[in-house]
């Protein structure tokens, strides 16, 4: 995989996590967080199937809990999904929040 398509995974998982954490419930499903990825604010061009994949590693690590059907799956944030998203933990295969204001 090329520099730019691990960095963009890298981005991906960061965006995914940060949108749970703003979310209310911690929760969202792949529908609408493809469709946050692919917005003019965030601009990482992700099919649904990208975003099904990335919350799949994402539940693997522990950083989010999936549950429904594969084709239509809810993701909500754990706790250390969380902390990573607001940069209070790293993993090295997840890009590392900047700071906010």
């Amino acid at each position: 995989m090329s520099d730019y398509a691990e960095t963009l995974r890298r981005h991906r998982r960061l965006a995914i996590l940060r949108f749970l954490e703003a979310s209310p419930t911690y929760t969202s499903n792949v529908s609408v967080l493809t469709d946050v990825l692919n917005s003019d604010r965030i601009g990482i061009d992700t099919s649904r199937d990208q975003t099904a994949t990335e919350l799949g590693w994402l539940a693997e690590q522990g950083f989010v809990v999936l549950n429904g059907k594969p084709e239509f799956l809810v993701a909500t944030a754990t706790a250390r999904g969380v902390d990573l998203a607001l940069g209070r933990a790293t993993h090295p295969e997840i890009q590392r929040p900047g700071p906010r204001r």
